[in-house]
């Protein structure tokens, strides 16, 4: 008589890890400043012209990166005056960046107000639902050795399938509009204690307000938790910018947002190419199309 196996016990949903898979993109930069404009204005106009060519110089370059690029831009109000975006493939190369700026002569005359740190990130609920359950139903223990390496698979597969999202080159548009957010966790509404088929539901449906704008304006979703004070930066890039406010707006009116988000100060600039620096420094909005 052949040897019984035991059959195999399906792992319990509530057994089941409550966090979601992301994967994770460019390591990205936000820099918020302000300009000393009466310093500036006390220089002599060949020392201005000189100083900003030494910066447009690096900007140029930095545009131009292959992996990872940056971009300048002309805020709007009293949050600052300039505003750098930064996407390179880690924070070492992200801190390159910075020490290369802190040598121009342009620091002297550059304020910063604030900055945030985050990463590209693509959350994977759906692929993370139907990973968990499939191993679930083999009886595969959570986070055991055969655990990971399913998971390791499923993120590898996934990240080659994204890499154009992931990696993206920075967005050409005239407008930029960024601000950080949370998930609300309070005394009545906690968006961390709900199931992760709610959840899921919830993005879903939270998604397709922003699908119905694709050819309005390119978003990016950075995680930042363990990076800096907010769970997440968005950055919406545009030719127009009430399309900006169109879609946040009608974004506060589904359930995930109407009831979980929390948003931190938002910023709105002007995209200034980095051979137009000269020009903004004295005071002229650089005239830039995207499809320049």
């Amino acid at each position: 008589m052949n040897p019984t196996h035991p059959a195999t016990v399906p792992i319990a949903a509530e057994q089941l890890p409550a966090v979601p898979l992301t994967l994770e993109g460019y390591a990205t930069l936000h820099q918020m400043m302000r300009f000393r404009w009466t310093a500036w204005r006390a220089l002599a106009e060949d020392v201005r012209r000189e100083i900003a060519d030494e910066a447009a110089a690096l900007l140029a370059e930095m545009e131009a990166t292959a992996n990872g690029q940056s971009a300048l831009f002309s805020l709007l109000g009293h949050k600052g005056d300039l505003m750098l975006v930064h996407f390179r493939e880690s924070f070492d190369q992200l801190n390159q960046v910075e020490l290369k700026l802190a040598r121009l002569r342009l620091q002297d005359f550059l304020e910063p107000t604030t900055s945030y740190l985050s990463v590209i990130e693509l959350g994977l609920y759906e692929s993370s639902m139907k990973t968990y359950k499939a191993l679930a139903e083999r009886g595969v223990e959570p986070h055991s050795e055969e655990w990971k390496k399913a998971i390791a698979e499923t993120i590898a597969r996934q990240k080659e399938a994204m890499k154009p999202r992931l990696f993206p080159p920075m967005p050409p548009n005239r407008y930029i509009c960024f601000y950080p957010m949370d998930r609300r966790r309070g005394e009545d509404k906690n968006w961390y204690t709900l199931p992760m088929e709610e959840r899921q539901r919830q993005m879903n449906e939270h998604g397709l307000v922003g699908r119905r704008y694709a050819g309005e304006v390119k978003q990016i979703i950075t995680g930042s938790i363990g990076f800096d004070d907010w769970e997440w930066g968005v950055d919406l890039f545009a030719d127009d910018p009430l399309v900006f406010k169109k879609l946040i707006y009608e974004m506060r009116f589904d359930h995930v947002s109407a009831v979980y988000a929390l948003f931190g100060s938002f910023y709105i600039g002007l995209r200034c190419p980095a051979n137009r620096l000269h020009e903004l420094l004295e005071g002229n909005l650089p005239q830039y199309s995207s499809t320049q």
